[in-house]
């Protein structure tokens, strides 16, 4: 299995990374990569994982595919640089063996257990599961897709298809998975194989994520119509007052702080995840 971490951020960032992803276990024929994706960063230093450069396009996907074109395993894991992961999270995703027909593995992701006095953010998404593949597989057998958080693709299967599109910004789980199951390829799920996922720490970073997921579900819709139909912004913003404002005060006389905090945050992440489909999610290339 060839390991992709596609990473973004500063010099200590990428050290923090590289020594979290540095406790996965290989065997003969793995590899690891951290794909640098950051503008204006030049080689890394040597450390406990291999980083390769790839800051001229600034798009997940490209640094995706570029780890990918470094390995020759069957089998490509993509997961995300916030990530922690197992030492043992390969072996989880051959219990069991995948079918013939299986292109893609969806590894299991649990939210960063925070306690009730925590931070609020990172609460809220503790008890929203909300990086779990239950989320984005419960769209349905049509439309449902494994996050990229934690994710597993044959190669010949991921070669068939042209891999990720690399102009895009987010959405490249989503379009890899329609695409492979166009083509006939199958899903499964390997809930043993799984990360624990860091958690944003403030409303504007919960926010950020949301507008770009916005943009992403309304440039899927363009390709994929009825995938990520929008909801009517008219009265959305009046909806999310009222119901914030309704869940705060029964929330107030309930003593219940995280009540509160689902009422909160789940009205800006409705709010943002809408007027995030504006926004561009191609990244038109430059000279």
């Amino acid at each position: 299995m060839d390991v992709v971490v596609p990473f973004s951020g500063t010099p200590a960032d990428l050290e923090a990374v590289r020594l979290r992803f540095a406790r996965i276990r290989l065997r003969d024929g793995d590899s690891i990569v951290v794909v640098d994706n950051t503008p204006g960063h030049g080689p890394a230093p040597a450390g406990p994982v291999p980083v390769i450069n790839a800051a001229e396009f600034p798009t997940p996907p490209y640094a995706r595919n570029r780890g990918a074109e470094r390995g020759s395993a069957e089998w490509i894991v993509f997961l995300d640089a916030d990530v922690v992961p197992g030492g043992d999270l390969l072996d989880g995703y051959f219990e069991p063996a995948p079918g013939e027909r299986t292109a893609l593995l969806a590894g299991g992701v649990i939210d960063e257990p925070v306690p009730p006095s925590g931070p609020a953010v990172p609460r809220y998404n503790h008890l929203r599961r909300a990086m779990s593949q239950d989320v984005t597989l419960g769209y349905g057998p049509r439309w449902g897709f494994p996050q990229t958080a934690n994710a597993a693709v044959r190669r010949s299967a991921f070669e068939s298809v042209g891999g990720f599109r690399d102009h895009i910004f987010n959405g490249e789980d989503a379009d890899l998975t329609y695409r492979l199951r166009h083509a006939g390829w199958e899903v499964e799920r390997r809930e043993d194989a799984t990360v624990v996922h860091l958690s944003r720490a403030s409303a504007y970073a919960l926010a950020r994520q949301k507008l770009i997921h916005g943009s992403a579900a309304a440039w899927l819709n363009e390709q994929y119509p009825g995938s990520f139909e929008a909801r009517g912004r008219a009265g959305l913003v009046w909806w999310a007052l009222r119901f914030t404002v309704a869940g705060v005060a029964q929330a107030v006389r309930e003593r219940n702080r995280d009540l509160a905090i689902l009422k909160v945050f789940d009205a800006l992440e409705n709010v943002a995840y809408e007027f995030g489909r504006s926004l561009s999610n191609e990244r038109p290339r430059t000279r």
